[in-house]
């Protein structure tokens, strides 16, 4: 430390140092979302490539020595030299941040990669890096190390053998071009012989026939191939997760109808093909697969507005449920915060239901009765999807769109589209009606009971449920409440807490499932209304993040079958009722540990068998004593403050939300109504389960 400070103090990170200095400026974190995160920036050039309408198949392959590859059918990133500095495109898309084609409004009119951020950050954030780009018959690569070239552009033809091959693996392996691949019998009256693609010529030299080949399939022969390794210095798991990029891929492949998107490991052997003509319909039947459904087919709005440049897709379909799903795209980025598509969309849904259905008498035109959007939404599943030129995304994670002029023009989209889909469907429109009138009675019935119990805990002393040890700090940024099952883990938490910031909670057995109840229901849950009462804040129209108690929600169960039910059941309940404080990151599951390991005065606190047998057999193990911990009550109540209640010493997890509809299959699976796509679930999964309480 120095006391002088001057211009010899500044410094200026040049190239892609600052990626690599701060990572999470640029992918959000370095955890696995940051590291799933480099392959999302790759797969959305191939994207942009497809929206441009050049690009038919991607494929994203995760090898056996944990590297990953993109490869598309695009265009093929330019490899010629750029005027200004003599570098190659190739070189520069992959070492200057903000350099690629999505600022030519010629080259791309709608993109997702607005930034020009995205290959050059997964090149900075990753020990090793290739590229191959396929154009006009030849192979160019380049390689590089932590974002430096380590090997500069080379280039070579393809020979016809790879030519052909790669021909193959990208439009079919029964695609024909020698004589020998011709079938020996004639085709029939009508049809055309499978050879007529045959373009070799045993009387030509291979370079004519090479020649002859890209003559004919040139165009479809360009490509782009991204090859990595993200580096272990940087991020906290270099392991991709197979089914966390599935998810992603296939949510790309509905959004992009027609492309197909092939994702294969290496590693295990699972892979998958992806290719939905029906786009955004498709997409709505996969969300609502084992919902029973109010009208067989989804609504399709698909519409374009040339003067402002975009187009604008939709698909909606009403179930039975009473909850919302409503997921938002701009150019395929999935827009998980909305943004004005989704206002638009929002506020033209509730215009048109409430206006079509007065016109046709299924609500009086004196009638007093005016249905709310949260009226017209419930059970509502639908995808809405914009697609348009100079997006302003709010940030590089891209997670609201920003455009003020969007609400406007989706509005009166939705309006007209919808208005017509209505008068052509009276029944339909009848369906919806009667469902958003029911929601408008269960909502007024929610609100009663809201009502009474907040008269009802004006009446009591403090206003707080009698089981709540509440804690003395009355700054909800500095305050926890951990909720426990039963009274007996109730009293060791009670007995180990830190009074002053450490609330305590116990429920009496398991909540409702909220996945199989209306809003009324559920408020007349006691342990709900308790758990509602304690933390504050309000639910449904009545929600306010800012009254929230405590910024610490902590759900601690015990380690057994029993404990994960009621912890699945919470947090459905706060997915469904209170996500914005997952968002915020309020809440946190508690890790207590499965075993006592102790020899003599010796002890430590294990959290997996694995570690357990590890730690016996440090320890000796002849004379070694184990205790597992099937319930938190077994702890006496300095053992659970030790372990798990003491800042200095538990291990928390923070929980949120990765992505929506990932989220929202995950519960409708494990919480919903369909136990065959629960078994289904079981079996695929049955074999990652390593601790099995029975």
């Amino acid at each position: 430390m120095t006391d002088s400070y001057d211009a010899s103090h500044i410094t200026v990170l040049e190239g892609l140092t600052p990626v690599r200095e701060r990572p999470a400026m640029y992918i959000g974190s370095t955890d696995t979302r940051g590291l799933h995160h480099l392959v999302y920036e790759v797969v959305d050039n191939s994207i942009d490539e497809a929206l441009a309408g050049y690009c038919s198949r991607i494929s994203v392959v995760i090898n056996r020595d944990g590297s990953l590859m993109v490869e598309d059918n695009g265009r093929g990133i330019p490899v010629d030299r750029m005027e200004k500095n003599g570098k190659s495109a190739l070189e520069v898309v992959l070492t200057v941040l903000h350099a690629g084609g999505k600022f030519d409004k010629e080259s791309y009119q709608v993109s997702g990669g607005l930034h020009g951020v995205g290959v050059s950050v997964v090149n900075a954030l990753s020990n090793w890096l290739s590229a191959h780009v396929y154009r006009d018959g030849n192979i160019y690569e380049m390689r590089f190390a932590q974002g430096k070239m380590t090997s500069s552009l080379s280039q070579r033809e393809e020979t016809l053998a790879e030519l052909i091959a790669r021909y193959k693996q990208w439009y079919g392996a029964t695609a024909q071009f020698t004589p020998e691949d011709a079938p020996e019998s004639a085709p029939a009256p009508g049809q055309t012989s499978l050879s007529s693609a045959c373009v070799i010529d045993p009387g030509r030299s291979e370079q004519e026939n090479r020649q002859a080949f890209l003559l004919q399939f040139g165009k479809k022969m360009s490509g782009t191939r991204i090859h990595f390794v993200p580096d272990a210095t940087i991020f906290e798991t270099t392991t991709f997760d197979y089914d966390i990029l599935a998810h992603r891929l296939r949510e790309l492949a509905f959004l992009n109808a027609g492309l197909t998107i092939i994702i294969t490991d290496e590693r295990t052997g699972d892979t998958a093909t992806y290719c939905y003509a029906g786009g955004l319909t498709e997409f709505v039947k996969y969300l609502n697969d084992g919902a029973e459904c109010l009208h067989p087919a989804p609504i399709d709005i698909s519409k374009k507005d040339p003067e402002n440049k975009l187009e604008l897709e939709i698909a909606l379909q009403y179930t039975t449920a009473y909850d919302e799903k409503i997921y938002s795209y701009v150019n395929s980025v999935n827009t998980r915060e909305g943004g004005t598509h989704l206002e638009g969309f929002r506020s033209a849904i509730t215009r048109t239901i409430n206006t079509v259905a007065k016109r046709n008498g299924l609500i009086k035109e004196n009638s007093t009765i005016t249905l709310r959007g949260e009226d017209v939404r419930e059970g509502l599943t639908s995808v809405v999807s914009v697609k348009m030129a100079n997006p302003q995304f709010e940030g590089q994670t891209k997670m609201r769109l920003g455009n003020s002029s969007v609400k406007g023009i989706v509005d009166s989209l939705v309006y007209t589209c919808l208005s017509e889909y209505f008068d052509e469907n009276p029944q339909v429109l009848k369906i919806i009606i009667e469902k958003a009138l029911s929601a408008a009675k269960a909502r007024e019935a929610a609100r009663n009971a809201r009502d009474l119990a907040r008269r009802k805990s004006t009446l009591e002393s403090s206003g707080l449920p009698g089981k709540l040890a509440d804690c003395s700090e009355r700054d909800p940024a500095k305050s926890e409440i951990y909720i426990v099952e039963g009274d007996s883990a109730g009293g060791s938490a009670k007995g180990g807490r830190d009074r002053k910031f450490q609330a305590i909670l116990p429920l009496r057995g398991k909540i409702l499932n909220v996945e199989k109840a209306g809003e009324h229901q559920i408020l007349k849950n006691a342990e709900i209304q308790t758990l509602l009462t304690a933390i504050g804040t309000g639910v449904g129209e009545k929600f306010d993040a800012e009254r929230a108690r405590y910024h610490h929600i902590v759900i601690m169960t015990d380690a057994d079958v029993d404990g994960a039910h009621i912890r699945t059941l919470l947090l459905t309940f706060f997915y469904r009722y209170m996500p914005k404080l997952i968002e915020l990151g309020y809440v946190y599951i508690a890790q207590p540990p499965l075993f006592r390991v102790w020899k003599g005065k010796e002890e430590h606190y294990v959290y997996k068998e694995e570690e357990m047998q590890k730690v016996s057999a440090a320890m000796g193990e002849k004379g070694v004593s184990v205790q597992r911990y099937k319930g938190l009550g077994e702890m006496n109540a300095q053992q659970l403050w030790d372990t798990t209640m003491d800042p200095a010493h538990r291990i928390f997890r923070q929980v949120n939300i990765e992505d929506a509809y990932e989220a929202n299959e995950i519960f409708k699976t494990l919480m919903g109504k369909d136990v065959e796509i629960r078994k289904n679930f079981i079996i695929r999964h049955a074999k990652e389960v390593t601790n099995l309480d029975i």
